[in-house]
């Protein structure tokens, strides 16, 4: 008899994905697991940033008004987990004719009104396959789980910064007052006892999805291809691609729109990509100093 959670997934029961981003050192390591944030059922709640804050014990932010719509957080941070996102632009017209969220407001003059839409979505920490910011973390404070994720150990982290700017998605950041580096762990405590991350578990429209990224990706595929067909044209994906500049996202998204219009990079790159060529090139350097040196040492008087 399988042994399955009331959250619904079973770790001992499920398959490796078909691609890790590696072994992470654990001689039998669980199957990868991801996010899939599906923005066109996003209803901009935000129930998946007061889960995520309640369940990591994440500080408030200040609750300002920021002047971006109904968006009181701006963005990710090392106080903000999970963000969601209000973009308003006008909406195409397939949009509004299949009843997808989109709105009448007073249009000019002339007091006619026009179709708007809010482009919500969740944005969050994205557990890249290849990630810079475990590359360059002094301490070994970032580590990857046996889940594929990517974590931060907050007793260990000692304030460097170097993750700060090496995310391609500028989502890790340093508590004010602390020093610290903080993110998304994917909620890592409730994985390891077979539940599912707090936001995904609060999603009341299932726009944030959780499971193996694998069965993931392949759901995501299908969500486009109906959209698709039902004249979404501009449904696309982001950050599924494992041959992309990250390797792959860990946390992926369906947009309707270019990622610079919800504030993400189109073309994600590792920033620790040359590193190796840069090393080679440093020992080759090396060894030629090396070499001029002791043949100057020898070669004299």
């Amino acid at each position: 008899m399988r042994d399955v959670d009331h959250d619904g997934f079973d770790l001992r029961t499920m398959l490796v994905g078909d691609d890790p981003p590696h072994d992470g050192g654990y001689p039998d390591p669980a199957p990868r697991f991801g996010f899939f944030t599906d923005t066109t059922v996003c209803i901009g709640c935000k129930a998946c940033e007061v889960a995520c804050k309640e369940w990591n014990h994440v500080p408030d932010d200040g609750l300002v008004f920021t002047g971006m719509s109904y968006d009181n957080t701006q963005g990710l941070s090392a106080d903000t987990w999970r963000h969601v996102a209000f973009i308003e632009q006008p909406a195409p017209r397939p949009v509004a004719d299949l009843g997808m969220p989109s709105f009448t407001k007073p249009g000019g003059g002339d007091g006619e009104r026009s179709e708007f839409r809010w482009l919500m979505s969740s944005d969050v920490c994205k557990h890249c396959t290849h990630a810079a910011c475990l590359d360059v973390c002094p301490t070994g404070a970032l580590f990857r789980t046996e889940f594929g994720t990517v974590v931060v150990q907050e007793d260990i982290c000692n304030g460097c910064g170097y993750c700060v700017p090496a995310c391609p998605f500028g989502v890790i950041d340093q508590r004010e007052g602390d020093g610290r580096a903080w993110k998304c762990t994917l909620c890592y405590d409730r994985l390891g006892v077979g539940q599912e991350p707090a936001c995904a578990k609060a999603c009341p429209t299932d726009s944030i999805q959780f499971g193996e990224l694998a069965e993931l990706r392949e759901r995501a595929a299908a969500r486009v291809e109906r959209l698709h067909e039902a004249g979404v044209t501009d449904a696309r994906l982001y950050g599924h691609d494992p041959d992309d500049g990250v390797g792959g996202a860990g946390a992926f998204f369906l947009l309707l729109d270019e990622p610079e219009v919800y504030g993400l990079p189109p073309d994600p790159v590792v920033t620790t990509r040359d590193l190796p060529a840069m090393w080679k090139h440093a020992g080759v350097a090396a060894a030629a100093l090396l070499a001029g040196l002791a043949a100057a040492f020898l070669g004299g008087p």
